[in-house]
Protein backbone atom coordinates (compact mmCIF):
# COMPACT_ATOMS: atom_id res chain seq x y z
CA UNK A 1 0.00 0.00 0.00
CA UNK A 2 1.27 3.45 -0.91
CA UNK A 3 1.93 5.92 1.87
CA UNK A 4 0.15 9.32 1.87
CA UNK A 5 3.41 10.97 0.87
CA UNK A 6 3.84 8.70 -2.16
CA UNK A 7 0.22 9.25 -3.19
CA UNK A 8 0.68 13.02 -2.98
CA UNK A 9 3.86 12.84 -5.04
CA UNK A 10 2.11 10.73 -7.69
CA UNK A 11 -0.77 13.22 -7.83
CA UNK A 12 1.57 16.16 -8.25
CA UNK A 13 3.44 14.39 -11.04
CA UNK A 14 0.19 13.64 -12.88
CA UNK A 15 -0.91 17.26 -12.60
CA UNK A 16 2.38 18.63 -13.96
CA UNK A 17 2.07 16.24 -16.90
CA UNK A 18 -1.23 17.82 -17.97
CA UNK A 19 -1.13 20.53 -20.67
CA UNK A 20 -1.36 24.01 -19.21
CA UNK A 21 -4.37 26.06 -20.33
CA UNK A 22 -5.57 29.45 -19.18
CA UNK A 23 -8.68 29.22 -17.04
CA UNK A 24 -10.55 31.75 -19.17
CA UNK A 25 -9.33 30.61 -22.57
CA UNK A 26 -7.10 31.93 -25.33
CA UNK A 27 -7.47 35.27 -27.11
CA UNK A 28 -5.61 36.48 -30.20
CA UNK A 29 -5.31 40.24 -30.73
CA UNK A 30 -4.06 41.75 -33.98
CA UNK A 31 -2.06 44.98 -33.90
CA UNK A 32 -1.22 44.32 -30.26
CA UNK A 33 2.12 46.10 -30.11
CA UNK A 34 0.70 49.55 -29.28
CA UNK A 35 -2.39 51.62 -28.49
CA UNK A 36 -5.67 49.84 -27.89
CA UNK A 37 -4.22 46.48 -28.93
CA UNK A 38 -1.45 46.62 -26.34
CA UNK A 39 -3.90 47.75 -23.66
CA UNK A 40 -6.20 44.85 -24.59
CA UNK A 41 -3.29 42.42 -24.25
CA UNK A 42 -2.64 43.71 -20.74
CA UNK A 43 -6.31 43.58 -19.73
CA UNK A 44 -6.95 40.08 -21.05
CA UNK A 45 -3.77 38.80 -19.41
CA UNK A 46 -4.88 40.25 -16.08
CA UNK A 47 -8.32 38.72 -16.61
CA UNK A 48 -6.78 35.24 -16.77
CA UNK A 49 -6.59 34.66 -20.50
CA UNK A 50 -3.69 33.27 -22.47
CA UNK A 51 -2.90 36.04 -24.98
CA UNK A 52 -1.46 35.76 -28.47
CA UNK A 53 -0.56 39.20 -29.80
CA UNK A 54 0.42 39.94 -33.38
CA UNK A 55 2.81 42.61 -34.62
CA UNK A 56 4.29 43.42 -38.01
CA UNK A 57 7.74 43.64 -36.39
CA UNK A 58 7.84 41.27 -33.39
CA UNK A 59 11.45 42.15 -32.59
CA UNK A 60 10.29 45.69 -31.74
CA UNK A 61 7.22 44.63 -29.74
CA UNK A 62 9.02 44.87 -26.40
CA UNK A 63 6.02 46.16 -24.43
CA UNK A 64 3.82 43.40 -25.80
CA UNK A 65 6.38 40.76 -24.85
CA UNK A 66 6.53 42.26 -21.36
CA UNK A 67 2.85 41.39 -20.85
CA UNK A 68 3.69 37.70 -21.15
CA UNK A 69 1.83 37.36 -24.43
CA UNK A 70 2.97 35.01 -27.15
CA UNK A 71 4.03 37.26 -30.04
CA UNK A 72 3.41 36.20 -33.63
CA UNK A 73 4.41 38.09 -36.78
CA UNK A 74 1.50 39.35 -38.87
CA UNK A 75 0.89 41.90 -41.60
CA UNK A 76 -2.86 41.72 -42.19
CA UNK A 77 -2.44 43.08 -45.73
CA UNK A 78 -0.06 40.30 -46.80
CA UNK A 79 -1.52 36.93 -47.81
CA UNK A 80 1.81 35.19 -47.21
CA UNK A 81 2.10 36.67 -43.72
CA UNK A 82 -1.43 35.62 -42.83
CA UNK A 83 -0.77 32.11 -44.15
CA UNK A 84 2.45 31.89 -42.12
CA UNK A 85 0.58 32.97 -38.98
CA UNK A 86 -2.06 30.30 -39.59
CA UNK A 87 0.67 27.69 -40.07
CA UNK A 88 2.39 28.75 -36.84
CA UNK A 89 -0.89 28.46 -34.94
CA UNK A 90 -2.08 25.28 -36.62
CA UNK A 91 -3.86 23.07 -34.08
CA UNK A 92 -4.08 25.86 -31.45
CA UNK A 93 -7.63 26.35 -30.18
CA UNK A 94 -8.48 30.05 -29.93
CA UNK A 95 -11.56 31.18 -28.04
CA UNK A 96 -11.61 34.83 -29.15
CA UNK A 97 -10.04 36.65 -32.08
CA UNK A 98 -9.97 40.43 -31.77
CA UNK A 99 -9.33 42.15 -35.08
CA UNK A 100 -7.85 45.38 -33.77
CA UNK A 101 -5.23 46.37 -36.38
CA UNK A 102 -6.36 49.48 -38.21
CA UNK A 103 -5.31 52.74 -39.82
CA UNK A 104 -6.80 56.18 -40.53
CA UNK A 105 -4.98 57.66 -43.48
CA UNK A 106 -7.44 60.07 -45.11
CA UNK A 107 -9.04 63.19 -43.64
CA UNK A 108 -10.16 65.17 -46.67
CA UNK A 109 -13.72 66.35 -47.28
CA UNK A 110 -13.49 67.47 -50.91
CA UNK A 111 -13.49 65.12 -53.89
CA UNK A 112 -10.56 67.01 -55.37
CA UNK A 113 -8.54 66.30 -52.22
CA UNK A 114 -9.10 62.54 -52.09
CA UNK A 115 -5.94 60.44 -51.95
CA UNK A 116 -6.98 57.23 -53.69
CA UNK A 117 -3.81 55.44 -52.65
CA UNK A 118 -4.50 56.23 -49.00
CA UNK A 119 -8.09 55.04 -49.35
CA UNK A 120 -6.98 51.76 -50.94
CA UNK A 121 -4.45 51.24 -48.16
CA UNK A 122 -7.14 51.97 -45.57
CA UNK A 123 -9.43 49.33 -47.05
CA UNK A 124 -6.54 46.86 -47.25
CA UNK A 125 -5.91 47.16 -43.51
CA UNK A 126 -9.34 47.92 -42.04
CA UNK A 127 -11.56 45.71 -44.20
CA UNK A 128 -9.62 43.08 -46.09
CA UNK A 129 -7.22 42.53 -43.18
CA UNK A 130 -9.86 41.33 -40.70
CA UNK A 131 -11.52 39.21 -43.40
CA UNK A 132 -8.20 37.51 -44.16
CA UNK A 133 -7.58 36.87 -40.47
CA UNK A 134 -11.08 35.48 -39.87
CA UNK A 135 -10.77 33.12 -42.84
CA UNK A 136 -7.31 31.94 -41.80
CA UNK A 137 -8.16 31.40 -38.13
CA UNK A 138 -11.64 29.98 -38.60
CA UNK A 139 -10.44 26.41 -37.80
CA UNK A 140 -8.76 27.65 -34.61
CA UNK A 141 -11.81 29.53 -33.39
CA UNK A 142 -14.11 26.67 -34.34
CA UNK A 143 -11.99 24.46 -32.06
CA UNK A 144 -12.25 26.93 -29.17
CA UNK A 145 -14.97 27.06 -26.53
CA UNK A 146 -16.21 30.62 -27.06
CA UNK A 147 -16.04 30.65 -30.88
CA UNK A 148 -16.00 34.45 -31.05
CA UNK A 149 -14.71 37.02 -33.53
CA UNK A 150 -14.72 40.56 -32.10
CA UNK A 151 -13.95 43.18 -34.75
CA UNK A 152 -12.86 46.64 -33.67
CA UNK A 153 -14.76 48.99 -35.93
CA UNK A 154 -15.91 52.55 -35.16
CA UNK A 155 -19.04 54.60 -34.76
CA UNK A 156 -17.73 56.28 -37.93
CA UNK A 157 -18.72 53.11 -39.75
CA UNK A 158 -22.35 53.64 -38.80
CA UNK A 159 -24.54 54.98 -41.61
CA UNK A 160 -27.14 56.32 -39.20
CA UNK A 161 -24.61 58.11 -37.03
CA UNK A 162 -22.81 59.78 -39.95
CA UNK A 163 -24.01 63.34 -39.46
CA UNK A 164 -20.78 65.30 -39.88
CA UNK A 165 -18.91 63.60 -42.74
CA UNK A 166 -15.11 63.60 -43.06
CA UNK A 167 -12.67 60.79 -43.63
CA UNK A 168 -14.42 59.06 -46.53
CA UNK A 169 -12.00 56.15 -46.78
CA UNK A 170 -11.91 55.46 -43.06
CA UNK A 171 -15.68 55.62 -42.70
CA UNK A 172 -16.26 53.46 -45.76
CA UNK A 173 -13.68 50.86 -44.66
CA UNK A 174 -15.31 50.51 -41.25
CA UNK A 175 -18.80 50.37 -42.77
CA UNK A 176 -17.55 47.57 -45.04
CA UNK A 177 -16.11 45.73 -42.03
CA UNK A 178 -19.47 46.08 -40.28
CA UNK A 179 -21.24 44.68 -43.33
CA UNK A 180 -18.83 41.75 -43.64
CA UNK A 181 -19.20 40.95 -39.94
CA UNK A 182 -22.99 41.06 -40.14
CA UNK A 183 -22.96 38.81 -43.21
CA UNK A 184 -20.75 36.26 -41.46
CA UNK A 185 -22.98 36.44 -38.40
CA UNK A 186 -25.92 35.43 -40.58
CA UNK A 187 -24.08 32.84 -42.66
CA UNK A 188 -21.95 31.16 -39.99
CA UNK A 189 -23.76 32.07 -36.78
CA UNK A 190 -26.01 29.07 -37.32
CA UNK A 191 -22.87 26.91 -36.99
CA UNK A 192 -22.22 28.19 -33.49
CA UNK A 193 -19.85 31.04 -34.35
CA UNK A 194 -20.34 34.57 -33.00
CA UNK A 195 -19.38 37.79 -34.80
CA UNK A 196 -19.62 41.16 -33.02
CA UNK A 197 -18.29 44.61 -33.97
CA UNK A 198 -17.19 47.34 -31.57
CA UNK A 199 -16.71 51.08 -31.35
CA UNK A 200 -13.75 51.45 -28.95
CA UNK A 201 -14.58 55.05 -28.04
CA UNK A 202 -12.77 58.23 -29.01
CA UNK A 203 -9.39 57.03 -27.84
CA UNK A 204 -6.13 58.93 -27.45
CA UNK A 205 -3.87 57.05 -29.87
CA UNK A 206 -1.24 57.70 -32.54
CA UNK A 207 -4.01 57.25 -35.10
CA UNK A 208 -5.64 60.55 -34.08
CA UNK A 209 -2.44 62.25 -32.88
CA UNK A 210 -3.33 61.81 -29.21
CA UNK A 211 -6.75 63.40 -29.41
CA UNK A 212 -9.71 61.73 -27.75
CA UNK A 213 -11.62 61.71 -24.50
CA UNK A 214 -10.52 58.33 -23.11
CA UNK A 215 -7.19 56.54 -22.82
CA UNK A 216 -6.34 53.19 -24.43
CA UNK A 217 -6.40 51.65 -20.95
CA UNK A 218 -9.93 52.90 -20.29
CA UNK A 219 -11.15 51.68 -23.67
CA UNK A 220 -9.48 48.29 -23.24
CA UNK A 221 -10.88 47.82 -19.73
CA UNK A 222 -14.40 48.38 -21.02
CA UNK A 223 -13.93 46.28 -24.15
CA UNK A 224 -12.42 43.39 -22.21
CA UNK A 225 -15.34 43.28 -19.82
CA UNK A 226 -17.91 43.38 -22.62
CA UNK A 227 -16.11 40.93 -24.94
CA UNK A 228 -15.47 38.40 -22.17
CA UNK A 229 -19.18 38.44 -21.35
CA UNK A 230 -20.45 37.85 -24.90
CA UNK A 231 -22.33 34.75 -25.97
CA UNK A 232 -24.25 33.46 -29.00
CA UNK A 233 -27.15 35.84 -28.27
CA UNK A 234 -24.85 38.74 -29.16
CA UNK A 235 -24.16 37.40 -32.65
CA UNK A 236 -24.43 40.11 -35.29
CA UNK A 237 -24.53 43.03 -32.84
CA UNK A 238 -22.70 46.38 -32.85
CA UNK A 239 -21.63 47.65 -29.42
CA UNK A 240 -19.53 50.44 -28.01
CA UNK A 241 -16.75 49.92 -25.47
CA UNK A 242 -19.23 50.06 -22.58
CA UNK A 243 -21.68 47.57 -24.05
CA UNK A 244 -24.22 50.04 -25.49
CA UNK A 245 -25.77 48.79 -28.73
CA UNK A 246 -25.19 51.10 -31.69
CA UNK A 247 -27.21 51.58 -34.91
CA UNK A 248 -25.87 50.34 -38.22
Amino acid sequence: MRTPALLLAALLMSLTALPLKAAEGTVLITGANRGIGLALAREFTEAGFEVIGTARKPNKATELKATGARVVQLDVTDDASVAAMAKTLEGVAIDIVINNAGVALDRGRELADLDMGAIERTFAVNTMGPIRVMAALYPNVKAGDRKLFANISSMMGSMEMNTWGCCLGYRASKAALNSASKTLAVDIGKKGMTFVVFHPGYVQTDMNEGQGNITPAQSAAGLTKVIAGLNAKDNGKFYDWQGKELPW
